[in-house]
């Protein structure tokens, strides 16, 4: 550990050092604001991870779309790569191929925050668990605990609010070994042949499966042995953009053909004539290429279920599996009405939250909320009274305003997670839909448009807010 700076400025302690916790602390230090680093693992693990390192990723290893031209997580990429964001800099450096997605080796990534951190002249790192609310001599105090905050910290945080917390169940989905998937039905092919950072056109590995054989599949889903719940965690929603394979094809035969198991962009190059009926993916998990997980297949079977069910999928019939998937529960305050515009807690203001804990869903999400908090922890620290949020019309600023007040109201309405998307962001007045010619766009077309002038906006208001 390399010696510490000595300076005048009080500490920020920022609790947790997942995604949100170690752009946060990333955040203070890089303005000359020391921070105190509080990570309880390993001293104690919690249900999902599986090692000590910061910003592990316990779910995918993909910050999906890398598009910042149309595509709302694309532009929230950008926008945290101008702000000089930790997660997006490693996000880069360890990225994998994966189309048009930027997925990232999980370990290489965790390696290389846990190494910047730790080295850092501004951070002192204190493995231990914080057990209850923070004692308020800390003073400037983000908690970043995550989805999987210990039982005695969401505890105390209820008592103190008098909120219910909201809690949902996130779902992981399996690791295969590449080389032991028959290649002889199987194949590499991105969809629409799209090449991603540092992708070919070639980035998935691809499954397909005719009527018969999706039938038995969807069958064998739903009639599945699945985890039994404890009494306490039954009634808990599922979040909807991360539902478990089976609870998706309980929902509808077709269900899973519309998503993550939808044959459209891909030929089966073993037999080009003839049309897949449903393709499952599997995309590179590690630098080496040796691990794939299997897309959008979060699962809650018991394994004995999961290695019977997967094995019977064309191409995976011998699959060595390095990580079969699990189910753990999240949870995460009623931010809009527990926060204020500088996303501390109303009923104590010393503490801001920051990442999943919040109610934003994903890994890019909840590291944003840790940069915007972090940077506003830090303003606090150097004596300023606010550090401004982003615009509404940015990416993050659009995060920011749904965890402070920007859902639906009424006495039925309720705040859930959620990812960044253009429904967040406020219309463009005035905008003419056309391409150049006077000719009246339509459709995709449309579509697609006001996405790119979305992203415009959204990337240029961003420029002032990063130099302000």
């Amino acid at each position: 550990m390399s010696t510490k700076i000595k300076t005048d400025i009080k500490p920020v302690h920022i609790i947790g050092a997942g995604m949100a916790g170690s752009e946060a602390a990333w955040q203070c230090v890089r303005m000359g604001v020391p921070v105190i680093l509080h990570e309880m693992r390993p001293k104690r693990m919690t249900e999902a991870h599986q090692t000590d390192g910061f910003a592990e990723l316990v779910c995918s290893n993909s910050f999906r779309s890398d598009d910042k031209t149309g595509n709302a997580v694309g532009v929230l990429h950008e926008e945290m790569r101008k702000a000089d964001s930790l997660v997006m800099g490693m996000g880069d450096m360890t990225k994998l191929p994966a189309g048009g997605a930027l997925a990232v080796d999980r370990e290489q990534f965790s390696e290389a925050i846990t190494t910047i951190l730790q080295q850092h002249p501004l951070v002192t790192v204190e493995y231990s668990e914080v057990k209850g609310l923070p004692p308020k001599e800390w003073g400037n105090t983000i908690i970043a605990t995550g989805p999987l905050t210990a039982p005695s910290l969401a505890n105390a945080i209820l008592k103190l609010t008098g909120e219910d917390s909201l809690a949902f169940f996130d779902a992981i989905a399996p690791i295969v070994y590449k080389d032991s998937i028959d290649f002889s039905k199987a194949w590499m092919q991105s969809r629409y042949d799209k090449k991603g950072p540092g992708g070919d056109g070639a980035d998935y590995i691809n499954c397909p499966l005719d009527a018969d054989q999706y039938a038995e599949f969807i069958d064998a889903l739903v009639t599945s042995e699945q985890t039994e719940f404890k009494d306490f965690e039954k009634d808990t929603p599922y979040f909807e953009s991360c539902l478990p394979i089976e609870v998706m094809a309980s929902r509808g035969a077709e269900t899973l053909r519309w998503g993550p198991m939808k044959p459209v962009g891909l030929t089966n190059k073993h037999n080009p004539t003839v049309k897949a009926h449903a393709i499952i993916q599997l995309r590179q998990d590690n630098a080496l290429g040796t691990l794939y997980n299997m897309v959008g297949f979060q699962t809650k079977m018991k394994y004995g279920s999961q290695a019977e069910i997967f094995k019977k999928v064309p191409g995976l019939e011998n699959a060595v599996f390095a990580r079969l998937g699990g189910i753990h529960r999240n949870t995460f305050i009623n931010s809009p009405k527990l926060l204020n515009g500088q996303l501390q807690l109303k009923k104590r203001t010393d503490l801001r939250f920051a990442g999943q804990i919040m109610g934003v869903e994903g890994y890019v999400e909840s590291a944003a909320l840790g940069l915007i908090t972090g940077r506003m922890a830090a303003a606090q620290a150097l004596g300023h009274k606010a550090y401004i949020a982003p615009p509404l019309t940015t990416a993050m600023g659009s995060l920011v305003e749904h965890v402070t007040g920007g859902y639906m109201t009424g006495p039925k309405a309720k705040f859930q997670p959620m990812n960044v998307n253009f429904g967040l962001f406020p219309p463009i007045e005035g905008l003419v839909y056309d391409n150049g010619t006077g000719k009246r766009l339509r459709g995709k077309d449309k579509t697609r448009f006001r996405k790119s002038k979305f992203a415009e906006r959204a990337l240029k208001d961003i420029e002032g807010w990063v130099k302000a």
